[in-house]
């Protein structure tokens, strides 16, 4: 059974950077697609970006241009890197994994890490 843990959320100020961290346990990483999701405040969790085993990726309109979804297969991590950061982009986001894109974007059947919270401040 897979499992996923973040890292790498905290507060910072509209306009700066942050990474975020998603390590992988329990399956071949290398097999998996993996992506980010967000959950703001009073809203419903909504897809960020995805990217395929082998390296394909996929964002929201929202964040296309300021956020990299990234993989390192050696060490069964994927990372978002955030920058020009906006206080609407404050939310608690989270890392999910499934055999493709497609599910992963259904999020229906992800398995799901507990998330990180990222506060920007104007």
């Amino acid at each position: 059974q897979v499992q996923v843990v973040e890292s790498g959320g905290g507060l910072v100020q509209a306009g700066d950077s942050l990474r975020l961290s998603c390590k992988a346990s329990g399956r071949s990483f290398n097999a998996l697609a993996m992506g980010w999701f967000r959950q703001a405040p009073g809203k419903e969790r909504e897809f960020a970006a995805a990217i395929s085993w082998r390296g394909n990726t996929f964002y929201d309109d929202s964040v296309k241009g300021r956020f990299t979804i990234s993989r390192d297969n050696t060490k069964n991590t994927v990372y978002l890197q955030m920058n020009s950061l906006k206080p609407e982009d404050t939310a608690v986001y989270y890392c999910a994994t499934a055999d493709t894109i497609a599910t992963i974007r259904e999020a229906k059947r992800n398995v799901w890490g507990q998330g990180t919270l990222v506060t920007v401040s104007s």
